[in-house]
């Protein structure tokens, strides 16, 4: 199993998960073309996808997955308040039931429930045979639920939206503010190493920290959140929102 993203942030997400034949794009907050351009960067191209998997309605997620779908014959996989709350044709879609699992091609799929001011919003963790890929962004609140979901990953894409003193002092306006950091909200710095702090970080190949504000945080802040619990950790990158990362292979 290998992962990448095309670019992780507020201006637009998507991620690739690929395994065997099986190529699976988490999220398209891209127009078409921008997202052949990054998938060319990534030496792939949409005719190549499996599937599209959805998250959940904001427009960073959803604005390119119908759009590219439509041009390409891509399946698309979403929960129904997804749908309903991005206005997406339930019947030109797949629903996805609960936390009930998928199989595409040669992946499973995990959906697993997060707090997030969405409808019905999801994260998911991939299977193969050998490998767990956590993807685990957007999210307010680390609960229970959420630590003992993503406790046993090999690799985990996780959420360091913002800095709190950044974003108390930052441009955005107040109720933008409140949101951003309310329980439904993103995920801080502190919410992030917390998180950290509880799963087997000696298992995982890769973590990488990722939907980082441009705006309401810093890498340097990152880094010295979690400092002191990445040394069990073999390989951390940094996701951006131009470039996101390249492929990053578990073995």
């Amino acid at each position: 199993m290998r992962f990448a993203s095309l670019g992780s942030g507020s201006k637009g997400n998507a991620t690739l998960v690929e395994c065997g034949d099986t190529c699976l794009l988490v999220d398209c907050g891209f127009s078409i073309r921008e997202t052949v351009k990054r998938l060319a960067r990534l030496e792939r191209t949409p005719e190549q996808l499996s599937a599209i998997l959805v998250t959940h309605e904001h427009g960073d997620h959803l604005k390119g997955v119908m759009p590219l779908s439509r041009r390409y014959k891509i399946p698309v996989y979403l929960t129904a308040g997804t749908a309903r709350a991005g206005k997406v044709d339930e019947q030109a879609v797949n629903l996805i039931e609960g936390e009930q699992a998928l199989n595409i091609g040669e992946l499973e799929v995990q959906p697993v429930a997060v707090p997030h001011d969405a409808r019905e919003p999801v994260q998911y963790l991939f299977r193969s045979d050998r490998h767990c890929l956590g993807v685990l962004t957007d999210l307010g609140s680390v609960t229970p639920h959420v630590v003992e979901s993503y406790r046993s990953c090999d690799a985990l894409l996780l959420e360091a939206n913002h800095d709190l003193q950044m974003l108390a002092s930052g441009p955005y306006p107040q109720s933008l503010k409140r949101r951003v950091s309310s329980h439904w909200g993103h995920l801080n710095n502190i919410q992030c190493a917390d998180l950290l702090s509880q799963v087997e970080r000696d298992r995982l190949q890769h973590l990488v920290l990722g939907h980082i504000s441009l705006k309401n945080n810093a890498i340097e802040k990152v880094q010295e959140a979690v400092s002191s619990l990445v040394s069990e950790i073999k390989e951390v990158h940094y996701a951006c929102q131009d470039e996101g990362f390249g492929w990053l292979q578990l073995v």
